[in-house]
């Protein structure tokens, strides 16, 4: 007998993974914040108000404790991801024609996605992006932490210095991919009830 439930959409395990990824994003974005209050790179502050820690002391600590949240829920996500297949079902193949294409329908706002079991192009590169980004984080992030322990990663990314504005600009872009993101929910509100129920 033929079951009439919907087939699922996200398994158990990505849905943990994204809805932690989540709470440590948020975490590790509204501490650093704070932390780059204290020595900013550019002529602007964030309002302390969109900031989490109280005191440079308190975001340092909220910022480490989301960082090794972050880190092994990633590599949880990664190994399942590779290991599982869905990285490649999901994500690949790429197709630069297909992005194009996509990318019209989208300013034209007639990209479709009447089916969540399949990516778009757009959706592939944005979330391909967004692992990249986490790698970016992560290797310039352990350079503005422990500088002295990873002398050739700290070369490697121009000098601390550098690894500071890399760490700045991956986190404005990872900022842009979740604000995008939060917009497609809102367009798109089947694709929070799937990552909540997996259908």
């Amino acid at each position: 007998m033929s079951s009439s439930r919907p087939e699922k959409i996200h398994p158990l395990w990505l849905r943990c993974c994204h809805w932690v990824n989540a709470v440590a994003i948020a975490g590790m974005m509204f501490s650093g914040w704070r932390i780059y209050n204290a020595s900013p790179l550019f002529d602007f502050d964030f309002p302390a108000s969109l900031t989490l820690g109280g005191w440079l002391g308190g975001a340092l600590q909220w910022h480490f404790a989301m960082m090794w949240v972050l880190v092994i829920n990633g590599a949880v996500y990664l190994t399942l991801g590779i290991l599982s297949g869905r990285f490649r079902r999901k994500f690949f193949p790429l197709s630069v024609r297909q992005l194009r294409d996509d990318l019209l329908a989208a300013l034209r706002g007639k990209l479709q996605h009447a089916d969540l079991r399949h990516y778009n192009m757009v959706q592939k590169l944005a979330y391909l992006s967004a692992i990249a980004l986490g790698v970016g984080l992560l290797l310039s992030g352990l350079v503005l932490w422990k500088s002295v322990q990873f002398p050739l990663l700290r070369e490697m990314l121009g000098g601390y210095e550098a690894a500071r504005y890399i760490h700045f600009f991956c986190m404005s872009a990872m900022a842009l991919f979740v604000i995008i993101h939060l917009l497609m929910v809102l367009l798109v509100p089947r694709t929070l009830l799937a990552m909540l129920r997996g259908r």
